[in-house]
């Protein structure tokens, strides 16, 4: 399927014929980001952040993200691939406390 935000609405069209499969109204009529990764829709607008089915449309969740304001919203997806770069930074972060222990017990 194809995923277009449009106009406060997500759309899933068929790839072979443009066909409209579903529309999901998440509010207004503002610019709609959206995201496919591991089976999960995420659509953002107006400075909320909205789960959607991928197959039917359906809401799974919705975080208002309060206190955040009303701007746009973009999302990036920590993959699989990318989990050799999270142990990276934690194995960083690891040294760098371990490096301030010992250099706090040497005074």
């Amino acid at each position: 399927m194809i995923f277009i935000g449009i106009q406060g609405s997500v759309l899933a069209l068929d790839p072979a014929t443009g066909q409209e499969i579903w529309r999901a109204r998440l509010m207004s009529s503002d610019f709609v980001n959206v995201v496919l990764e591991n089976g999960m829709l995420c659509a953002a607008t107006q400075g909320e952040l909205f789960c959607l089915d991928p197959a039917t449309g359906e809401l799974r969740w919705h975080n208002k993200l309060k206190g955040r304001g009303r701007g746009l919203v973009t999302v990036a997806w920590a993959s699989a691939g990318s989990g050799a770069v999270l142990r990276e930074k934690q194995r960083r972060d690891e040294a760098a406390t371990a490096a301030v222990s010992a250099s706090a017990s040497a005074v």
